[in-house]
C-alpha cells in the first residue's frame, strides 16, 4: 500500500493487462450503452468502425480493473474526479490493454494533515501500443498517521 507520503511526482508504472471479448463488449453494451456498432457485427460493419469496438465507458470500466490488479496500490480514500477524458482509438475485440500511469501531482489536504490528493496520468494502451483513452484522476490518498 503506497500512502501519500510515499507518492513522487513523475513516477511511472504499468498497471495489469486485460484481454477484450466480443462477448464481453455486447455484454456491457447490452445493459450500459445499447448502440448497434456496439452490439452487432453485421451492425458495426456498416458503422465508421467496420467492426464491433467496445463503448467508451466500458474502456474506462477495464482501466479502472486493471488499476486495481496493482500489487502495490495507493492508499486511496475516495475518487476526487476525472478529467480530460480522451477516447483516442477504438478498443476491438480480441485487443490486449495495459495501463500506463504517471503521478502529475500531489498536495496535502487543507483540512486534514493525515491526507492529501493525488493527480495521476493514465493512458490505455493495445497491443500496438496505440493509446485508446488517456484521462487524469484524482484521488483522495491516506497519509500513514491515518486513523
Amino acid at each position: 500500500m503506497r500512502y501519500f507520503e510515499d507518492v513522487e511526482v513523475g513516477s511511472t508504472s504499468v498497471h495489469g493487462s486485460y484481454d477484450v471479448t466480443a462477448e464481453e463488449i455486447k455484454e456491457f453494451a447490452a445493459k450500459y450503452d445499447p448502440q448497434p456498432f456496439h452490439l452487432d457485427e453485421e451492425a458495426a460493419a456498416d458503422s465508421m468502425f467496420g467492426e464491433l469496438v467496445a463503448s467508451g465507458w466500458h474502456t474506462m470500466a477495464m482501466c479502472m480493473r486493471m488499476l486495481n490488479q496493482d500489487p502495490d496500490p495507493l492508499a486511496a480514500l475516495a475518487g476526487v474526479g476525472a478529467d480530460k477524458i480522451r477516447w483516442r482509438n477504438p478498443v476491438r475485440p480480441g485487443d490486449h490493454l495495459e495501463l500506463h500511469t504517471e503521478i502529475l501531482a500531489k498536495r496535502p489536504s487543507g483540512s486534514h494533515d493525515d491526507r492529501g490528493y493525488v493527480t495521476t496520468g493514465i493512458e490505455a494502451h493495445n497491443q500496438r501500443d496505440e493509446v485508446v483513452v488517456s484521462y487524469e484522476t484524482t484521488a483522495l490518498v491516506k497519509g500513514r498517521d491515518y486513523d
